[in-house]
């Protein structure tokens, strides 16, 4: 078979080559619809109602704890962490829009890094 031999490594059958990458992608699919067939299981919860409200809460606290930990050994330090932290914080205070504050501290924060410090 032509095919067969077509950019494949030596000792490496087409078939079963698409055998594996078809089921690699039923897997990927099944993963995938999990959540959203488990999903009328949970609307109902709630468990899942108050993970709904703590959580992106909690997810923002660490990802600020993790910035300025990892920060002490990083161009820029603490200072320019803490800048961007103070700047996002004051933004979402005054705007109210974590969008906006997420982007542009983040921003900040590049812009500290890379050019200032």
């Amino acid at each position: 078979m032509i095919l067969a031999s077509a950019g494949l490594p030596e000792g490496v059958d087409l078939s079963n080559t698409l055998l594996i990458l078809g089921g690699i992608c039923v897997v990927t699919v099944v993963l995938r619809a999990l959540p959203f067939a488990a999903m009328k299981f949970f609307r109902e919860s709630a468990l899942v109602a108050w993970l709904g409200i703590v959580m992106p809460v909690g997810v923002m606290i660490v990802l600020v704890m993790y910035t300025l930990v990892d920060s002490t050994d990083k161009p820029g330090g603490v200072g320019a962490a803490l800048i961007a932290v103070a700047f996002t914080v004051g933004l979402h205070l005054w705007k109210r829009s974590a969008t906006w504050s997420i982007l542009l501290g983040t921003a900040l924060y590049v812009v500290l890094v890379n050019w200032v410090f």
